[in-house]
């Protein structure tokens, strides 16, 4: 009884890690409510502009908005050209005040 009772554990234990850990509010530090609302419409505005495109691998590009309106642009991508793109696309939506990347061109094999 006590091992199915510690396997029960052990199982639920490790459903509730991921949750566990994205729990963490990165935004704690924000001083107003405002300033979150902000920086999701911006990365809303950024991903929507991105999948109008309709490039598969611009679904691979990950969008984060910081204070202040800067966008921060990372994944993969096939090609320099669609890097450049996801740039000024980013660089365009209204609201962005900089754009920094860190995507990695990558070719597929």
């Amino acid at each position: 009884m006590k091992i199915r009772i510690a396997i029960i554990g052990l199982v639920v234990g490790t459903l509730l890690t991921p949750f566990i850990a994205n729990a963490a509010d990165s935004d704690a530090d924000r001083k107003h409510p405002g300033a979150f609302v902000k920086d999701s419409v911006i990365t809303t505005k950024v991903k929507t502009k991105l999948a109008a495109e309709k490039l598969r691998t611009l679904a691979n590009v990950h969008v984060d908005t910081d204070r202040d309106g800067i966008v921060v642009l990372s994944g993969k991508v096939r090609t320099q050209e669609i890097a450049d793109k996801a740039v000024a696309i980013a660089r365009a939506t209204e609201g962005v005040t900089s754009v920094q990347s860190t995507i990695v061109v990558k070719k597929d094999d």
